[in-house]
């Protein structure tokens, strides 16, 4: 295994954060949008048949890009600690597992049936999110281990009983808990398993990476032109990553990582690197649009054009960001917003307890406050407090990490 792979001490780049920071922030921000109303179309999400794509339509896959982008520099990690390949595959496997976990539950409290089950929708989330917390929460060293241990069991039991009272769908209809689909973090757990495990076990090495992303790109290609079966094996393996389209991200971001970190220690190489990733940019931006016509722009269907479009739009903010953060030492611009990048688990939990709070306590936002820009300044100020109580959380103990 070469050098460049394994370290000699832990690293960070701190762009990487404030790029992940700045797209949980939008995250946020776009999850809250349904809560107003009269808001420019271009910013949420566009309908399934339509062709075309919202700002809401970037920051799903801006996050897989980022975790496909933090994925070598983890790895890189574990291996400084003395981790080898067995080790990090089981590690990688818990942390793609425990998404993939998180996100069965909260998909199943989006489908729930409040009366069936006997609990509401927010309850759900918040019994669910304290269950995840007990399990993956970074304990002090000094905390009694017996007593974590016991917690942590007793917060399994809680999600089996969550899972043995469920009851999902319409009441004509009703269902136990089941996987509806992988939302969200399950997503990001398959595209991670997948983009990890291939990270560790081709060591690091660029062209493969590189092959994997264009291989994840042509499946999702032979998935819309309807050259793969739509029913079977193959179809039930390949729709958790959206049939190519999410490992395209993940990979991709891991191959950008990648180069990245073996071409950045010159201005000369940053400016080939500029120049890779622009040239990048721009081929996968005229691929999208040529390919346009054969599937058009869609996230609800996870199209190639907008695998294309959404990885060019990351490479250069990717470019952007660097250039402001690491080379101009301008990170202290973004640190209201800081622990979007350190403390994201927390920060993406942190809105299913206000949602959940809201509702029974009747304290509605009169309308002008819910409505066009005045609605669009109180949910960019909710994603900001959002944030803020996750830092306050995690300097006070909580550090909800996988």
């Amino acid at each position: 295994m070469s050098s460049d792979f394994i370290p000699k001490a832990p690293i960070r780049v701190a762009s990487i954060d404030v790029l992940r920071a700045l797209t949980m922030f939008g995250m946020i921000f776009v999850n809250d949008l349904w809560t107003l109303k009269d808001i420019p179309h271009w910013l949420e999400h566009v309908a399934a048949d339509a062709d075309g794509m919202g700002f809401a339509d970037i920051v799903f896959p801006g996050f897989l890009f980022i975790v496909g982008m933090s994925i070598p520099f983890a790895v890189r990690n574990r291996q400084a600690k003395g981790d080898n390949k067995q080790q990090l595959t089981l590690h990688i496997l818990q942390r793609g597992l425990a998404l993939l976990l998180m996100g069965v539950f909260l998909v199943n409290g989006e489908n729930i049936n409040e009366t069936a089950t006997g609990l509401s929708r927010g309850t759900w989330n918040v019994i669910s999110w304290i269950a995840f917390m007990v399990l993956w929460n970074q304990y002090p060293k000094h905390w009694n281990k017996t007593g974590i241990r016991i917690a942590q069991v007793l917060a399994l039991v809680v999600l089996g009983a969550l899972a043995f009272v469920y009851r999902g769908g319409a009441a004509e209809n009703l269902s136990g808990f089941t996987t509806w689909w992988w939302g969200i973090l399950g997503l990001i757990g398959w595209a991670y398993l997948l983009a990890a495990l291939l990270f560790t076990w081709v060591n690091g090495k660029i062209i493969p990476l590189a092959v994997a992303a264009v291989l994840s790109l042509l499946i999702s290609a032979a998935h819309h032109l309807h050259w793969l079966p739509e029913q079977g094996l193959l179809n039930t393996l390949l729709s958790p990553i959206g049939h190519g389209a999410m490992t395209a991200f993940t990979i991709g971001g891991a191959w950008a990582s990648q180069v990245f970190w073996k071409g950045r220690h010159t201005d000369q190489s940053m400016a080939k690197l500029s120049a890779l990733f622009g040239g990048s940019a721009l081929l996968l931006l005229v691929a999208g649009f040529l390919t346009r016509p054969l599937w058009g722009i869609s996230k609800i269907q996870a199209t190639p054009s907008w695998v294309m479009i959404c990885v060019a739009i990351f490479l250069v903010l990717f470019l952007l960001v660097y250039q402001l953060v690491d080379q101009q030492q301008k990170s202290n611009w973004f640190a209201a917003i800081r622990p979007g990048g350190t403390d994201t688990l927390l920060c993406y939990a942190l809105p299913y307890f206000a949602y959940a709070m809201i509702r029974p306590s009747g304290l509605y936002l009169p309308d002008w406050a819910l409505t066009g820009s005045v609605g669009l300044l109180k949910s960019l100020l909710f994603s900001l407090l959002m944030i803020q109580i996750a830092g306050w959380l995690s300097k006070k103990g909580l550090k909800l990490k996988l």
